[in-house]
């Protein structure tokens, strides 16, 4: 069963901008926090941004000022509006759907999409 599907990943230049969409299917709740993590080649996953139920955001410091998590409840979407993008920037974008329920880290509902790809070059 799929849970959230990413999109909106390309090429851009320098500079430029981009918006990820994740679509979340309709049992993902509000409760859910929605965050979008990114993976360099070579490198660990890494969490960009979060939204939680309420709205409260939270940002990676590599991207705070340029990047933009943002949900839409009514259509069960989350996006990712990333400006003044960087080469370092690069990476595939995942879309991830958490709700936890206890105390212990396996007290969680987790759901993945399969990424997209962000490819900043000129």
């Amino acid at each position: 069963q799929v849970h959230v599907v990413e999109s909106g990943g390309g090429l851009v230049q320098p500079g430029g901008s981009l918006r990820l969409s994740c679509a979340a299917s309709s049992h993902i709740s509000v409760n859910y926090a929605m965050s979008w993590y990114r993976q360099a080649p070579g490198k660990q996953r890494e969490l960009v941004a979060v939204i939680r139920h309420g709205g409260l955001t939270d940002y990676a410091d590599s991207v705070k000022g340029r990047f933009t998590i943002s949900r839409d409840n009514a259509k069960n979407m989350v996006y990712l509006q990333m400006n003044s993008l960087k080469s370092e920037d690069t990476g595939v974008y995942f879309c991830n759907a958490r709700l936890r329920f206890g105390a212990t880290p396996r007290d969680e509902f987790s759901y993945w999409g399969q990424g997209t790809q962000v490819t900043v070059a000129s």
